[in-house]
């Protein structure tokens, strides 16, 4: 990677998934630019994040979400399925051609006042079809992260070893977010085929959802008998 590729922005990235992925990707000396409305809130992400990994120069920094996705090829989006359609929206200007949108929304009923172990139908066909179809010409959308816990991504101490499904139609931004995933300790990116597969992640998560609340744990998923993958 160059300098210029170990930038990405994470838009909702003072959440618990965003502010996980932040702390795991910096470690990894991926610089992060993590993303809020608020710029206060950013900054303040920022020092606790440097605070968690004892390192007042890890490569992290506060901004406004339209500011955090300026010129970097890779943007995490890591916000409820209910602020999606707003984030996207008022990211219009701010994404341009050629850039990597990774969707990590589930279309969760707690969304609508149901409950987290249940999705809702989204006309689309899940939620990473939806940002597709909200995003500017030349934007590509990977769908990825959906069924590992904030508490598990966020231990810097983590021995569990977990699968994450990457979707996309284009091979070449599938693997250049395989390979950033593949750089946080205990994580390995499986191909999960095209965008459309994206449904079948979705409602994964709400199942271990369920699971974690009767098992009172934080499960993930691993695949067995599958080599490992040569990302090109």
């Amino acid at each position: 990677m160059t300098d210029t590729d170990k930038t990405v922005a994470i838009v909702g990235g003072t959440g618990a998934l965003g502010s996980a992925l932040a702390l795991q990707l910096a470690r990894a000396g991926v610089h992060v630019r993590i993303g809020s409305r608020k710029l206060g809130s950013a900054e303040e992400t920022v020092d606790r994040l440097r605070s968690r990994l004892e390192d007042p120069n890890a490569p992290l920094s506060g901004h406004v979400n339209e500011d955090a996705v300026q010129g970097v090829e890779i943007v995490f989006l890591t916000v409820p399925f209910r602020s999606q359609s707003e984030n996207l929206t008022n990211l219009k200007n701010a994404l341009g051609e050629g850039q990597i949108l990774v969707d990590a929304t589930v279309p969760l009923a707690a969304a609508i006042s149901g409950k987290a172990t249940r999705t809702i139908g989204v006309w689309q066909g899940s939620a990473a079809q939806q940002a597709q179809e909200m995003v500017p010409d030349g934007v590509i959308v990977v769908s990825a992260l959906h069924t590992v816990s904030a508490v598990t991504l966020g231990d810097l101490d983590n021995v569990y070893e977990e699968d994450i499904l990457v979707m996309s139609n284009k091979k070449a931004a599938k693997a250049r977010v395989a390979k950033l995933i593949d750089l946080i300790p205990g994580l390995r990116a499986v191909d999960g085929g095209p965008l459309e597969a994206a449904r079948i992640a979705e409602q994964i998560t709400a199942l271990l959802i369920g699971l974690n609340i009767r098992y009172k744990t934080h499960a993930g998923i691993q695949f067995t008998d599958l080599p490992a993958k040569e990302w090109d």
